[in-house]
């Protein structure tokens, strides 16, 4: 599988729209090379940067539809989507607003964090419901990822 953005190259900077000090929209995902037997997709953004023991959770999303080849811009923070309808969103590590996408937002004078843009092919579908944990969704996933992809994109706080 091959996961990329429209909006900044594998390695590259994440325009500030995507960020706490911007907009704080998603940036859309576009992906293929789906494997021929998933039965859904998960994606976890991580931040291994982070200064604490566990990458810090951005986003993660899961029964998105095998079909589907991206996310939008600006996915609204709901349990359940309409685009791609089917898919949930989990929970993630701020604490104002723990549903949905959160974008980076490094401490200021850090330096360059690392964004961890991971999809997942599964070979079931998960029966898991909204608003669950990275490491929830990961157990999950245990034996039953077909395939997986990344991207990753960078941020500094001056």
């Amino acid at each position: 599988m091959e996961l990329r953005s429209p909006a900044f190259e594998d390695g590259g900077l994440i325009p500030k729209q995507y960020t706490e000090d911007g907009n704080n929209f998603s940036p859309p995902l576009r992906w293929d090379g789906v494997p021929a037997g998933a039965a859904e997709l998960a994606l976890i953004v991580d931040d291994p940067d982070a200064p604490r023991p566990k990458p810090f959770v951005h986003w993660v999303v899961y029964k998105i539809p095998p079909d589907a080849v991206g996310l939008p811009q600006g996915v609204p923070r709901d349990e359940e989507l309409r685009n791609p309808l089917g898919a949930v969103q989990g929970l993630n590590d701020f604490a104002r607003y723990s549903l949905g996408y959160r974008g980076p937002a490094p401490p200021k004078g850090h330096g360059v964090h690392r964004y961890h843009f991971h999809l997942y092919a599964l070979d079931q579908p998960l029966t898991l419901g909204p608003g669950v944990e990275k490491d929830a969704l990961l157990r999950a996933m245990q034996g039953h990822i077909l395939d997986e992809a990344e991207l990753i994109g960078t941020y500094q706080r001056a």
